[in-house]
């Protein structure tokens, strides 16, 4: 069993190594990284934002890097655009090199594509639009500690668990809500990024998705969020920390005491 990044935990570690920056991976033209970027901003992580969607390049490595954020989208998996294929295949960088990544939503939905998962609509057509509960696993508290049990969700599609994937959370419309594969990738379909602001644009622009069977009325987003918010908040930043921390643990074992790196 891998040990609990929360065990890693230090004011020291939570700094990945040389200042490397975090790739944020966007789909949208003003989309922005939410309480994500705020925290790694407040930390002193770089930030290397790029939007496939509108001609940006991947890296080829992720050796520059601290690690990889895929957020969610408008998009679907399942989609044949070109840069859907490609940021698909290109997860198998951060894998093969077992650099900390995450997918959130169509993030985490592109990680268990790429590991030759489904990634369906509901069977009844229903979405988790707004606040829902999940279930924690066996396998959660080997991740970080406190996690929430309820959290905010903008979607319609969902993934099986993919094979050597562990399940973290899970939830009674879309059973698969939180996902380790490896070391250090994760996927959750859930947004704990979400700023006040985001959720006022969203739930404007979107209010459409609000009409979904199984989704929730604008008004009970922000009625409910002064209740479930703080807990989200606290567990994002406590992931956050211990996903940097495995960077910086990483590299740490990669170079002997003495400064001389290892074979």
């Amino acid at each position: 069993m891998h040990a609990p990044l929360d065990s890693k935990i230090n004011s020291k570690a939570s700094a990945p190594a040389a200042g490397r920056p975090v790739l944020l991976v966007l789909h949208q033209e003003l989309s922005t990284s939410g309480r994500v970027g705020q925290y790694l901003t407040r930390h002193g992580v770089p930030l290397d934002i790029r939007r496939p969607r509108l001609g940006d390049p991947l890296p080829e490595t992720l050796a520059g890097h601290a690690g990889a954020v895929i957020f969610g989208g408008p998009q679907s998996a399942n989609d044949s655009d070109e840069f859907v294929r490609r940021e698909i295949d290109w997860i198998a960088v951060p894998l093969a090199e077992k650099k900390p990544f995450l997918g959130i939503c169509l993030g985490a939905q592109m990680l268990a594509k790429h590991l030759g998962a489904r990634v369906s609509p509901h069977p009844e057509g229903k979405a988790e639009v707004g606040y829902y509960p999940i279930r924690l696993t066996e396998h959660a508290h080997d991740v970080c500690g406190d996690w929430p049990n309820v959290v905010y969700q903008w979607h319609r599609e969902g993934f099986e668990l993919p094979h050597g994937a562990k399940m973290l959370a899970e939830g009674d419309i879309f059973r698969v809500q939180a996902m380790r594969y490896g070391p250090t990738a994760y996927g959750v379909q859930f947004h704990a990024e979400v700023t006040h602001a985001m959720m006022c644009r969203w739930t404007t622009r979107g209010h459409a998705r609000m009409e979904l069977p199984g989704a929730k009325k604008r008004a009970a987003h922000f009625a409910e969020r002064p209740v479930y918010d703080l807990a989200i908040r606290k567990w994002l930043a406590t992931f956050l920390q211990a996903w940097l921390a495995a960077d910086s643990a990483a590299a740490d074992a990669a170079v002997a005491p003495s400064g001389t790196v290892t074979s």
